[in-house]
């Protein structure tokens, strides 16, 4: 895989709406019944949810497929009725059976079953894509699935795990973008050597969700097409148009021109700019997304736990945080955001060059030594990668940026080809669990094991006592306790882990003053496109 720094000419990106884009002279508004976003989405890998794991895909996910259960888009936190109307625990602890609404159907028109949910739960496991983690660690497995997962009748999901868990971890677990329910008719008529319609979902949808797949161009723009009858209410607006725009200053020019209704990756200045025009507003959420670098053990100079400890001294964290993130990502040291059960406001790290220039001297590298650091072509991840640059020189650290699409970069990642990564992490779901079994968790560090989905098995970083913690903390059943066990862990990450935890972001979304409810799912979930009206 070659990896160099894409830039996409504005020019060359074109509106695939079905309507031709008019002359920029004539360009004044967007139509009134079809919303156009500029965003960066080339970390879409796919559109199936059983192997989306990347923050664009899920975004996209989130308004085409429905879950058994959901998260309510005005009221985040509580779980309401999904596709499932109501759900029990037995009183064995480990026996969930899920009652399915009458009368639902996907955008084919097939009605929704209970065999649809089963057939994509274990599609989900047998597939065993980056995201399959989520579910396999309740136990399920190609050779259980039939007895785990199962269909008693068309209208009743019974699911057994494998030992008793919290409830409401299990129930935030089926939230996440992999709990997704396909239409099982559809996704077999286009099966391809036993891969459950994997390869044609790749790149179409079979949800039910307010909203289907109309197009999607890889780096350049994806469109959905809002189903009529949508059992939540249906959708506002007609159609929901996601341009990739890569340049900040060009997503800004468009929203000032009227090309597009909402700009969502704009800088702090472009924020501070634009903010002052008339017809355009700039709304602010806390978001999960979590800025961190991380130290691959299998390199012999940064497995030397005084070389990570120095890294950790040589991020300039308020200096970043007050010039060009200032208002979109504030200093935060811990793997847990802010909001969730067991938070950790402690951020014991700050720059500090001689304590760093000590830590390497003692670790043998006094001179310094050569490093790559592995960076999506984002501008504030560039700008982030290259203060890293310049407090990394400071000792002796050279740092040649390797620079690729996001997409090219996380697949390099979570083949543990890199040396030091710089990205961002957010949530699966709404539970502690969702950080600590990625950061904190790693039962199998060897490379067949190809547990994507952790981040500390990204980083070959083998931690059996710190797994055995998570492992025992996501079972505890005392909320306060389970808190406890959280902070220490995130503690223990801090002082001797391979990740440098930096910033926690805050949403700023400039948009036409006329957009109502375009909700980006606060600290625990994604976009909301078929709330949106203007």
């Amino acid at each position: 895989m070659k990896l160099r720094t894409i830039t996409l000419a504005a020019a060359a990106l074109a509106l695939v709406a079905g309507f031709a884009a008019p002359a920029p002279e004539a360009r004044a508004a967007t139509p009134k019944n079809i919303l156009v976003i500029a965003d960066k989405i080339d970390d879409i890998v796919s559109l199936d949810p059983a192997e989306i794991f990347e923050f664009s895909g899920g975004e996209l996910a989130r308004n085409v497929y429905d879950h058994l259960v959901e998260l309510d888009p005005r009221n985040l936190g509580p779980l309401v009725p999904g596709i499932a109307e109501s759900w029990s625990l037995a009183d064995d602890g480990v026996t969930y059976t899920f009652k399915i609404r009458k009368g639902l159907k996907f955008h084919s028109g097939n009605p929704i079953t209970a065999k649809d949910a089963e057939f994509s739960l274990r599609r989900a496991i047998v597939l065993n894509k980056t995201p399959s983690f989520i579910l396999k660690q309740f136990g399920f497995t190609p050779d259980n699935i039939g007895e785990t997962i199962k269909a008693v009748d068309d209208y009743t999901l019974v699911i057994k795990t494998d030992k008793p868990y919290a409830p409401s971890f299990f129930y935030n677990c089926l939230t996440a973008t992999i709990g997704g329910i396909v239409d099982m008719k559809l996704a077999m008529e286009h099966e391809k050597d036993g891969d459950m319609g994997h390869e044609w979902l790749k790149t179409h949808s079979a949800g039910s969700g307010a909203y289907k797949v109309k197009s999607w161009k890889p780096n350049e723009s994806y469109v959905l097409e809002a189903v009529p009858g949508y059992w939540r209410g249906d959708a506002k607006l007609k159609r929901v148009i996601v341009r990739h725009i890569q340049e900040p200053a060009t997503q800004r020019l468009l929203l000032e021109k009227g090309d597009v209704d909402i700009a969502r990756k704009l800088t702090p200045d472009d924020i501070a700019a634009i903010a002052k025009k008339p017809g355009i507003k700039v709304e602010s959420d806390l978001k999960g997304r979590i800025m961190y670098i991380a130290l691959n053990q299998k390199h012999p100079i940064l497995k030397n736990p005084k070389v990570a400890k120095a890294m950790k001294y040589l991020i300039d964290y308020d200096g970043m945080a007050n010039s060009f993130l200032r208002g979109q990502f504030a200093v935060h040291q811990a793997f847990l955001p802010l909001t969730y059960l067991g938070e950790l406001k402690d951020n014991p790290y700050k720059l500090d060059i001689e304590k760093a220039r000590a830590l390497l001297k003692e670790a043998g590298y006094g001179d310094g030594f050569n490093i790559k650091i592995y960076v999506r072509n984002d501008q504030q991840r560039l700008e982030m990668a290259q203060s890293l640059q310049n407090t990394f020189a400071k000792v002796g650290i050279k740092a040649e940026l390797v620079v690729g699409t996001g997409k090219q970069i996380l697949t390099e990642y979570r083949a543990r080809k890199h040396e030091i990564y710089l990205g961002a992490w957010g949530p699966d779901y709404p539970d502690p669990h969702t950080n600590a079994d990625t950061f904190a968790s790693n039962p199998d560090n060897r490379d067949e094991a190809k547990l994507t989905g952790k981040l500390a098995w990204r980083n070959a970083w083998d931690i059996p006592e710190l797994t055995r913690k998570t492992e025992a903390a996501v079972i505890e059943k005392d909320t306060a306790k389970r808190a406890e066990m959280y902070r220490e862990i995130q503690r223990e990450v801090q002082k001797d882990s391979p990740f440098a935890i930096m910033f926690q972001a805050t949403i700023q979304t400039a948009m036409k003053d006329n957009v109502k409810d375009f909700i980006t799912g606060g600290a625990i979930s994604d976009v909301y496109y078929w709330t949106t009206s203007k």
